[in-house]
């Protein structure tokens, strides 16, 4: 795990839920060293505490703790529409089956092993979402994503899109113009293999019309926000 020299300068407070004390330990270091303030809990338990007790700028979230899966505690945070950004932090073989496909909604996963650099480039964005989308509608020019309805409208008509479609336009908008690496996509959608990802892309582009998904030759696919 790499730190960015000199990288300080964030002021963001996080909440690091891990229960390995050597990945902890030196996760909630790194962060600390990049000037993100870090409180480090192993237990479900004392991460609810703390999020009742502390304002926070986001939660980094493994799957399994101490006391029971952290997921358990990512739902309750959506079923109470909570505003915290997430970002689930998984080993790649633990993500298949783990992550709802058509629920991921505002929050990130990052598959492990990742960058100290990575980490803070996700951290920063997820909090730019939060101060930018106050409300469930996430408004990219004429195209709006209404997340609590899970509703797509283009210039004020209605987009009619599959589970699958919706998921994969919300990865795309989540990470703000940014390319969305194909393996990433396939984990988190759960498609199963190229093809489905594909079929999904090429759905998705001929309801929404040219522009809207641009590929990235040999990485991936991005959602243009200009």
């Amino acid at each position: 795990m790499d730190t960015p020299p000199n990288g300080g300068e964030t002021g963001m407070k996080v909440l690091l839920m891990e229960d390995d004390l050597a990945q902890g330990d030196a996760l909630s270091m790194a962060l600390r060293q990049i000037d993100v303030r870090t409180v480090w809990v192993r237990r479900l338990k004392e991460a609810r505490a703390l999020l009742q007790a502390e304002p926070l700028d986001a939660l980094l979230l493994d799957l399994g703790m101490q006391d029971g899966e952290g997921m358990v505690l990512w739902r309750e945070l959506r079923e109470r529409r909570s505003r915290l950004p997430v970002i689930v932090l998984a080993a790649r073989d633990r993500v298949e089956g783990r992550l709802p496909s058509t629920d991921i909604g505002a929050s990130d996963c990052l598959l492990k092993p990742f960058t100290m650099a990575e980490l803070l480039a996700r951290l920063r964005a997820a909090t730019r979402r939060k101060g930018a989308r106050a409300s469930d509608c996430w408004d990219i020019g004429e195209l709006c994503i209404d997340t609590g309805a899970h509703q797509v409208t283009l210039a004020g008509g209605d987009v009619p899109l599959s589970p699958s479609e919706y998921a994969l336009l919300l990865e795309l908008a989540r990470e703000g113009g940014r390319v969305v690496a194909r393996d990433l996509l396939l984990a988190r959608l759960q498609c199963g293999s190229d093809n489905a990802l594909e079929v999904h892309v090429h759905n998705l582009r001929r309801k929404l019309g040219c522009g809207w998904v641009r590929t990235q030759r040999g990485v991936g696919y991005l959602l243009p926000i200009s």
